[in-house]
């Protein structure tokens, strides 16, 4: 009896932000230890068809990087990175499309169709709906300038497809593919396609699924809430640094683009999703105006 109540006193605790954020959209980025441990696979696959089941409109937008680099490795084929993207050539490009829009897509689906949702795969390059253009040069941590060869920066998202998928009561799961004026694929960093499509969409909420529990401030603490100012003020001292840049910049863009909220959370965190969504502490750092 006591775990019943204990359970519909969460459920009344949760109501609040169900009524807040029935029927608007998230856009939720699935990456790092989240997607490669077997219970937090199974956790987030149930949390995301809970959303659904509540009115929230959750969409899905993943990474690979480790399949990719396993693939790779199988291939024999070299894989190097430029801060932080991976240089792709035509063959790389060929096992990206692969392992993102075949592998790790369809096993994404299924994982949420087994725990009862509906939950359709696509990427990029269906109907064309995340332009993309090749990026020409980028430069090492040295200063050379190099071509990243099949890698893109997002110039436009159709959101037709997307919003006919949610209205149908399907969940859509995104490979972070983009597609160039001539029809040819790009990879484009998948924290950059989530950030583009939940400002199309004019999401709710932008979800940054990390393996760190959050962003932290000038004394090491954990900061539960950054607004646009202190972001920023952080990046410039070097507080934050290296790979979490283009993950803060990703969510301070979105925010600007009229997201109204994003979260860096810890995926490696069970059910943290519904804890960044459903409680006031939540499990990782907001990013506001």
């Amino acid at each position: 009896m006591k775990s019943i109540i204990d359970k519909a006193a969460i459920l009344h605790e949760a109501l609040p932000y169900i009524r807040n954020f029935h029927g608007h959209i998230f856009v939720i980025k699935y990456g790092g230890h989240a997607m490669v441990d077997e219970a937090l696979r199974d956790s987030f696959a149930r949390d995301i068809v809970l959303l659904k089941y509540v009115g929230i409109n959750p969409v899905i937008v993943h990474g690979g990087g480790p399949q990719i680099d396993e693939t790779l490795r199988a291939l024999d084929i070299v894989s190097e990175r430029v801060e932080g993207l991976r240089v792709t050539d035509e063959r790389t490009m060929r096992v990206v499309e692969m392992v993102l829009d075949g592998e790790v897509n369809s096993e994404i689906v299924s994982l949420i169709s087994r725990h009862g949702g509906r939950a359709v795969g696509l990427s990029g390059r269906d109907d064309g709906f995340v332009r993309a253009e090749k990026i020409e040069r980028m430069k090492t941590r040295s200063g050379k300038e190099v071509d990243p060869g099949r890698v893109g920066s997002v110039k436009s998202v159709k959101t037709q497809l997307i919003r006919d998928l949610v209205r149908a009561g399907f969940i859509p799961v995104i490979a972070p593919i983009g597609v160039d004026d001539e029809g040819a694929p790009l990879n484009v960093n998948a924290d950059t396609v989530a950030g583009k499509v939940a400002e199309a969409l004019e999401a709710k909420k932008l979800v940054l699924m990390t393996d760190i529990s959050a962003v932290r401030g000038r004394g090491g603490e954990e900061k539960s809430s950054l607004s646009f100012e202190e972001a920023e003020a952080l990046i410039a001292e070097g507080v934050i640094e290296g790979g979490m840049i283009p993950k803060v910049r990703c969510a301070l863009e979105a925010v600007q683009g009229g997201v109204r909220k994003a979260h860096i959370l810890d995926g490696r965190v069970l059910h943290a999703v519904l804890l960044e969504i459903f409680t006031d502490q939540g499990v990782g750092t907001e990013f506001t105006l």
